[in-house]
């Protein structure tokens, strides 16, 4: 079904821990939605859902954090950044403010990449913007990098050789040491990951 047809609620589910479990699972539900058709460019092709799952596996069940609205920006870190144009862009980002508040639209910015680069040219920005972030966009990072470091080490993109592999791995720790201490419990989870390094 596609995104546009899907029904989704229009304003922030109420406060407290239950609205806060269904601002998580709708923004779960959202995030499937716009990621349905997507796969990992590993050599399985797993379903991309699986990369902001993994997220929130790090974030709430590894390293404890119970803050919703990083929760929820977690799961929808990459929905913005697969909009097909500006226009779709700004229209999730919209979405995005609306069903799960200003919070998480502000944390999901900060992470977004600037898609009209080339892949290389993403990268430095993530560097040289990083103690810039609000925090909750450092956790999500932090998460994401662990995230991807895990995936680089144990199921890599097709056609990713060593060197490009340690490059990767090279350019993450860059990336976390620029951000500074920001969780104590995700720097080591995420340099248990860099461990792995090729």
């Amino acid at each position: 079904m596609p995104a546009s047809v899907v029904s989704l609620p229009r304003t922030v589910p109420h406060a407290g821990p239950d609205g806060d479990m269904r601002r998580l699972v709708a923004a779960l539900h959202y995030a499937a939605t716009h990621h349905h058709d997507q796969r990992r460019r590993d050599r399985d092709g797993v379903p991309y859902i699986n990369h902001p799952i993994a997220l929130l596996q790090i974030l709430s069940v590894e390293a404890g954090i119970t803050d919703a609205d990083v929760l929820c920006a977690a799961v929808l870190h990459d929905v913005v950044d697969d909009g097909a144009g500006d226009e779709e862009r700004a229209a999730r980002e919209a979405e995005i403010e609306a069903q799960f508040g200003p919070q998480v639209l502000a944390i999901v910015r900060d992470v977004i990449d600037d898609g009209a680069l080339p892949l290389d040219q993403r990268r430095q920005p993530q560097i040289s913007q990083a103690r810039q972030l609000v925090h909750g966009a450092k956790l999500v990072r932090l998460a994401d990098h662990t995230a991807s470091l895990r995936d680089v080490a144990h199921n890599p993109p097709s056609g990713w050789p060593i060197e490009r592999r340690r490059a990767y791995f090279d350019w993450a720790r860059a990336v976390v040491e620029a951000i500074g201490p920001a969780h104590a419990g995700l720097r080591k989870l995420f340099e248990q990951a860099s461990a792995a390094r090729p």
